[in-house]
């Protein structure tokens, strides 16, 4: 069976808050081996999953409005697989961070003021396609990597706050 998936537009559900527009967002990631074994005790590296921006240059993290039907970690995982096609479990709540968009002005963020909740996603899969796979490419990077890469300074926030530490040795949690 082959599921379809399909990216929501339009902004009849989007949701707002005292002039700002409300989004939801994620950090996907994922660890990798450093010495290429599978052994649990192996050291272990943190990787980020960055996509591209069609508007721009810099790479960004998934997010997007946060819509009337559905939680915010709804719709940061929602925007995960929209954007960047991983599908993943919300692990920590990273922070609220606001910001301006030049893209999204309207009657009611006339100064397109945002509002994003932002999330770390540990990944559990990797789709072959997704509804933006034509506009967006995605690369894993390691947090440092990423921190030197990203277009928005509130996103480099949110990426160092969450993942101070690049490396676990038994497997466990170096995000959160």
């Amino acid at each position: 069976m082959c599921e379809i998936l399909v990216a929501r537009t339009g902004r009849h559900q989007q949701r707002y808050e005292s002039g700002f527009r409300l989004v939801a967002g994620c950090i996907p990631y994922r660890y990798r081996d450093l010495d290429g074994s599978s052994c649990k005790n192996s050291k272990k590296v943190v990787e980020v999953l960055m996509i591209n921006s069609p508007s721009g240059p810099g790479l960004l993290f998934p997010k997007g409005g946060w819509e009337n039907d559905e939680t915010v970690q709804e719709a940061a995982l929602r925007e995960a697989i929209e954007e960047a096609g991983v599908r993943g479990k919300i692990v920590k709540f990273l922070g609220y961070y606001e910001f301006r968009s030049k893209t999204h002005q309207d009657e009611y963020s006339p100064e397109g003021w945002c509002r994003a909740a932002m999330f770390a996603m540990l990944v559990e899969e990797e789709l072959r396609s997704w509804p933006e796979q034509n506009t967006r490419s995605r690369k894993w990077l390691t947090v440092s990597e990423a921190a030197k890469s990203c277009r928005h300074p509130w996103m480099r926030d949110a990426l160092i706050g969450g993942f101070s530490d690049e490396t676990t040795t038994s497997g466990g949690s170096a995000a959160v």
